[in-house]
């Protein structure tokens, strides 16, 4: 790998980890994690949550948004 596709292939995860982190200052605010099938245990100091619901519909989004990409990328 030469120093040129390296350079490339970290301003390509920089530009991916703002973007995460971007969705993850949305998606902080939405309905993910308050679908009903989304599981939430509080007792006293203790709390847990496992997102079911919300976890499908992120890997649904997910998919149907890299399939687009790969398939513009394709071309």
């Amino acid at each position: 790998m030469t120093f040129d596709q390296l350079g490339k292939l970290l301003i390509m995860l920089g530009i991916i980890i703002v973007l995460l982190g971007g969705l993850f200052l949305l998606f902080g605010r939405s309905f993910l994690g308050k679908l009903p099938g989304d599981i939430n245990v509080s007792n006293g100091n203790f709390t847990c949550i496992v997102p079911i619901a919300s976890m499908i519909v992120l890997s649904l989004l997910l998919t149907i948004v890299v399939n687009i990409v790969l398939r513009i990328l394709n071309r």
